[in-house]
């Protein structure tokens, strides 16, 4: 049988298998795509990029105070980048970027046949733009239907979006090792630089890191992050983005990897985390509606991711000369309180463990540091110590001489100095030591021959010969400094407390204590718009008061325990003498007293008791330094700017806090009170606040039992107010009053910041006549009111609350 065979019908027969297969493949392909993009994701989250960002806060001169953020990010665009890290980045992972639709078929392919060669799945061939949606929008899933939604979305994303504006997200997002996100952070935590002053060497190490991050990190992998340099600069080379000049130039540049500080660090770390908390309790998520801010974060979320620029009033060497100030009066004050013994006492096997793993090393005692040591001997006349790697030290008893066991019937100022070095230090004691100043013989410009200090030079260590040593112990007893300018309001320094890292908590604003003595200005403001005067006549003489409603007796007494009769207002003040203050606040009425005390700015509420005249009331020391501000700046109270304006990402300013002022007292109350302050420094309580060439004025304070001690002090340019006390209410010690234990505290800070301004005395105003160094009101006489009554009658209603009666019973 003949089959004929016609090529017409093998040819319609083909086409009709074609034509079959290409539309089964077309509607396999659509079903295909109708299965990946059920559930694509909305690309709109791309488009208002939004995303986490650094906040950053800034000190009064501009400097950065610190950093808050969950994700390390600062968005910038690519003007603000150095033209060769988009460059670098590209030449990576994407040279065809600007020529694709969003998904590049080469380089899917290469990478294809690169993973059959090499027989495992190295590269991907996804673009800049899949790896955006990658991050943004999908998940690390691996599987064809991920790739297929990566592919769709970044096709429609580069139908929304131009190459620029998505090669902008992507050059923010990306992560690149050690909590930096996006280049700005990279070119900060790997070169201190911000992305616009990258070399063309430094962009190449940042363009490497996508790949693996963890495995590029320069400061870990110097050499895998080198070679993968020299791999970026070869595809810049091969793409002819850069000449073999420029090649060559880049591949020898030597790499220097630092990191730009995220911020002061030390006692600046107070003023941060006091703005960080104020900025939390600041956007709840009321005032961010009422501010117009459409987010779903808000309180620490939102401060952390929202990129914001926070300026402060701190100033960076009024806030460290203050944290030396107050650790050097706290180091003072618990040497004066004895020595509470070793850190640890180190048995036989431990003793050998810490001399073969400490890392000592000389300049570790640079600049005062302390550092751990080991004792290994002692004797009557001095102790040593091993410090680790070989070095050894020294510490005579006189360098220890302090360290008297605690003893709080005997004050420090009189205890006997240790004399034998036994009765302190055994072997096997972990202790806390400086290095002492060396003492060097010296002939002055007479030719006569005297000794002279010069501070730890640790070029001069050498491992066979000991390091003279100091005993320390870090202070239990803590404290609290706030300065605030009064003309503004800025809070130019706040320490919260002895060392930041122990606790956050911040003393300063955050602790209520009752400020003693540190409030009689308050009831004496008061008096001089009640008749009295400095020369007033004011009786120190013993006082009884009985609460009429629950005849309870009250005998307020002097700190000396003693009494000097009739005094001048001025003596009384400058000597503290508590039965005249209480005397005087009697008589002018203590609901005009509070009322004064609410003027000048004091928060608390004040039970009507006679003993809130001696300060029987708790409050912060940043709020009891406001309320001394008046008096320095002529009767003008001023509400304290921590935080002075808040910008958003976007550039528009959140909030700002102008000066703020009000007229608490009058410029004559406040001249006559400078004036009767002035002399609490000069002949008072205060002279160990005493600057010379500067005129300062002050008040000091000390609680019962000397719980806690106060001085704040002014001149008409600063307002700064000291607090020593403990945590848990506990005697100071003997004679540890404001005067010798925060007044120095006082000077040590102003002595560094006092050549910041110009040195004047208060502006007199009108009305204001002089007489013996002290200021009076010209319509009123000299002598004034008197307050002499010797029997405490009082028939005012009074209100005898719990609260008051409380008080009473602790400060008496």
């Amino acid at each position: 049988m003949n089959i004929s065979f016609s090529w017409k019908k093998l040819t319609l027969w083909l086409v009709g298998v074609f034509l079959f297969c290409a539309l089964a493949g077309g509607g396999a392909a659509a079903m295909l795509l109708y299965w990946a993009s059920r559930d694509l994701p909305n690309i709109t989250r791309i488009a208002d990029y939004n995303p986490p960002q650094a906040t950053t806060v800034l000190a009064r001169d501009g400097s950065v105070l610190g950093l808050l953020y969950h994700e390390k990010r600062f968005v910038i665009g690519l003007k603000d980048m150095s033209r060769f890290l988009p460059m670098s980045f590209l030449a990576a992972e994407d040279d065809s970027f600007y020529r694709h639709m969003g998904v590049d078929p080469l380089a899917i392919a290469r990478a294809a046949i690169n993973n059959f060669r090499k027989g495992r799945a190295g590269e991907g061939g996804s673009t800049i733009t899949q790896q955006l949606i990658k991050q943004l929008l999908l998940t690390s899933e691996r599987s064809y239907r991920r790739k297929m939604k990566e592919a769709i979305l970044a096709y429609r994303l580069e139908k929304d979006l131009s190459k620029d504006e998505i090669l902008t997200i992507y050059l923010n997002q990306i992560y690149l090792g050690e909590h930096a996100y996006g280049v700005e952070a990279a070119a900060r935590t790997y070169f201190g630089k911000h992305a616009s002053d990258i070399t063309l060497a430094e962009s190449a190490v940042i363009a490497g890191l996508p790949k693996a991050p963890s495995s590029y990190i320069p400061f870990r992998h110097p050499d895998a992050a080198k070679s993968r340099q020299m791999y970026v600069l070869g595809r810049l080379r091969d793409l002819k983005w850069i000449t073999p000049e420029e090649y060559a130039q880049a591949a020898a540049e030597p790499l220097v990897y630092w990191s730009m500080p995220e911020g002061q660090g030390g006692a600046a770390r107070w003023y941060l985390e006091e703005a960080r908390r104020l900025l939390i309790e600041f956007f709840t998520e009321h005032n961010l509606k009422a501010l117009g801010v459409d987010t779903r974060k808000y309180g620490e979320d939102y401060v952390y991711e929202a990129g914001l620029t926070v300026r402060t009033a701190m100033v960076p060497a009024h806030q460290e000369a203050a944290g030396q100030a107050l650790r050097r009066g706290l180091e003072e004050l618990d040497k004066r309180q004895g020595w509470r013994g070793p850190l640890e006492q180190l048995d036989a096997d431990r003793q050998r463990a810490f001399a073969a793993d400490t890392a000592f090393a000389p300049l570790d005692l640079a600049g005062g540091a302390w550092t751990k040591a080991l004792v290994t001997a002692v004797d009557a006349k001095e102790a040593r110590v091993a410090l680790g790697k070989g070095y050894s030290g020294i510490i005579p008893v006189a360098n220890m001489s302090w360290a008297r066991k605690p003893n709080p019937k005997v004050a420090g100022i009189y205890a006997p100095a240790v004399k034998d070095a036994r009765l302190v230090l055994s072997p096997g004691d972990l202790i806390w030591v400086s290095a002492a100043p060396r003492t060097v013989t010296v002939t002055n410009a007479k030719g006569r021959k005297e000794q002279r200090s010069t501070p730890f030079d640790a070029a001069e260590v050498k491992k066979g010969a000991p390091i003279p040593l100091l005993l320390q112990q870090e202070p239990a007893v803590q404290g609290a400094l706030a300065s605030l300018e009064p003309q503004s309001g800025d809070v130019v320094a706040l320490i919260g407390g002895y060392q930041f890292g122990e606790s956050h908590f911040n003393r300063a604003t955050q602790a209520r204590r009752q400020p003693g003595s540190s409030f009689k200005p308050v009831v004496y403001s008061t008096a001089m718009d009640f008749g009295f005067t400095p020369s007033s006549i004011v009786l120190d003489a013993p006082f009884v008061y009985v609460n009429p409603y629950t005849n309870e007796v009250w005998r307020p007494s002097n700190y000396e325990h003693n009494f000097k009769g009739e005094l001048p207002l001025h003596q009384a003040l400058a000597l503290s003498r508590n039965t005249s203050t209480v005397r005087v606040a009697q008589q002018v009425g203590i609901a005009n007293v509070i009322q004064r005390a609410k003027a000048l700015g004091l928060e608390p509420s004040f039970p009507q008791e006679l003993s809130v005249s001696l300060g029987a009331v708790a409050v912060s020391p940043l709020n009891l330094t406001q309320a001394y501000a008046a008096f320095a700046n002529q009767g003008l109270g001023v509400r304290p700017r921590i935080i002075t304006s808040i910008t958003g990402a976007q550039g528009r300013e959140l909030y700002r806090q102008d000066a703020e002022h009000w007229q608490a007292i009058s410029p004559q109350n406040a001249y006559i009170m400078a004036t009767l302050l002035k002399n609490v420094v000069n002949a008072g309580t205060g002279a160990r606040g005493k600057i010379e060439g500067r005129f300062i004025a002050g008040k000091t304070g000390t609680t019962n039992e000397e719980h806690d001690a106060w001085f704040v002090g002014f001149t008409p340019y600063l307002v700064t107010g000291v607090y020593v006390g403990y945590d848990q209410l506990q005697s100071l010690g003997r004679l540890e009053q404001g005067g010798r234990t925060a007044a120095p505290i006082f000077r040590y800070y102003r002595s560094v910041v006092e050549d910041l301004y110009e040195a004047k005395d208060f502006t007199m105003p009108d009305g204001i006549v002089m007489s013996g160094g002290f200021a009076y009101r010209a319509d009123m006489p000299l002598e004034g009111a008197s307050a002499t009554d010797a029997n405490a009658q009082d028939n005012t209603v009074v209100d005898t609350s719990e609260g008051g009666e409380d008080l009473m019973r602790q400060m008496f």
